[in-house]
């Protein structure tokens, strides 16, 4: 994955290639933002410090639990992060 650029954590614009910059926890976080659309990404730029906090909370309680959310991901065909 690369690193974006350290920032403030506020909405930054479109850096290289036109991508949107995103906050450094989200790629702390190991979540795959690389594989995501320009649109996606976008969306994540745009979080409030306290919408980024939920998703990383939200990851962080998934990973807890990741060997019975991939199993139950691998029977039903789902996927989340």
């Amino acid at each position: 994955m690369n690193r974006p650029p350290e920032t403030d954590g506020t909405p930054q614009p479109p850096g290289e290639a036109g991508q949107p910059v995103l906050p450094a926890a989200l790629y702390e976080a190991g979540l795959p933002v690389d594989l995501l659309t320009d649109e996606q990404r976008l969306v994540l730029s745009q979080l409030t410090e306290e919408e980024l906090a939920v998703l990383l909370d939200i990851k962080s309680r998934l990973d807890a639990v990741e060997p019975e959310v991939q199993a139950h991901g691998e029977i039903a065909g789902g996927a989340l992060f």
